[in-house]
Parts: structure tokens; C-alpha cells; sequence
């Protein structure tokens, strides 16, 4: 079922996701919701921050664009890229919503729930199962994050009284 689509090709759009997170000053998590045809359903990124809302991560961004759009909280037949391995949360939605896959770019060793923390994806207590495939262009992806967290330790000259958005 996975090997059907181009990786490469696809967390390439996710990629570009993370990139307009991190211009709005979000983590820079990006995903795309891929039909088995090649169809992009829906897209998104972290808005977290933007959004005042904990579940506002990007692969639950998608899943709300898609399901919205086809009028369905079932999403069968579709593959979700995102630039980060989901968190538990992430990986719960995925399965309730029967995503049949997801692929990942950099591996979550604080939060990941596709094999780094926990494996959500093997249990057999769920009713449904998720193909996992991680580490597809792995060093991009990180690399964002890496950058994004490393701007964000700079000191930076506040006016008396502003509040910083990140602390």
C-alpha cells in the first residue's frame, strides 16, 4: 500500500507546510493527506500558537481539512506525510479516522508514537491498524526543527513589559 506512492515527492509538499509554520513562528510540523491515487485531499501545518489550541497540530489540521471536505471522519484509502513522527494524539486520530498510513521525516525521541516512545501502530487492542514508514528525508525535516529551536534560544531585545511568545 505505501510503496504505491512518491515519498520523496510528497513530504516535499509537507515540507512546505513546516515552512509556512514556521513563518507564522509556529514549530515547523508540516502534512499532507494523499489519496492511494496520488490525490492530494488536504493539507496543513502546526497552529498550535496561531490557533490558542493544543490539538491544532498538523497532522489534526489535515485530518479536519479532509474530513470537512468529503463530508466524513472516515478517511480510508489515504496516506498521511508529516514532517515529524505523530505524537500519541496525532497517532490516536490517525487511527480513528482509518488512515491507512503514515509516513514521517524525523523521528520524535521526546513524543514520537510511531516506534521512538511508544508504538501505537502494532497493538492489536485497536480496531484498526496504521502502516508506518519513518526517517523519509529525515535530515531536512530535522534540520527545520533544529533551526527553528536554535533561533528560538537567541536573547532577544524585548521592549519593558512585552511577553515573549516562546519561553
Amino acid at each position: 500500500m505505501l510503496e504505491v506512492l512518491d515519498h520523496e515527492y510528497f513530504m516535499g509538499l509537507s515540507l512546505r507546510e513546516a515552512d509556512r509554520a514556521m513563518a507564522c513562528e509556529e514549530v515547523p510540523v508540516g502534512a499532507v493527506l494523499v489519496g492511494l491515487d496520488g490525490v492530494v485531499w488536504a493539507h496543513g501545518h502546526n497552529l498550535t500558537v496561531t490557533q490558542r489550541d493544543a490539538t491544532a497540530h498538523a497532522e489534526i489540521v489535515a485530518l479536519r481539512r479532509a474530513s470537512a471536505l468529503l463530508r466524513n471522519a472516515r478517511l480510508s484509502g489515504t496516506v498521511l506525510y508529516v514532517t515529524l513522527e505523530p505524537c500519541p494524539m496525532c497517532l490516536g486520530a490517525l487511527i480513528q479516522a482509518r488512515v491507512d498510513g503514515v509516513v514521517f521525516g524525523a523521528f520524535d525521541p521526546k513524543a514520537g508514537a510511531a516506534g521512538s516512545v511508544v508504538d501505537l501502530t502494532r497493538p492489536r487492542c485497536f480496531h484498526h491498524s496504521v502502516a508506518v514508514l519513518g526517517g523519509v528525508r529525515r535530515d531536512e525535516c530535522a534540520q527545520r526543527l533544529a533551526r527553528f529551536f536554535q533561533d528560538r534560544r537567541k536573547p532577544v531585545h524585548r521592549r519593558c513589559g512585552e511577553v515573549p511568545k516562546w519561553s
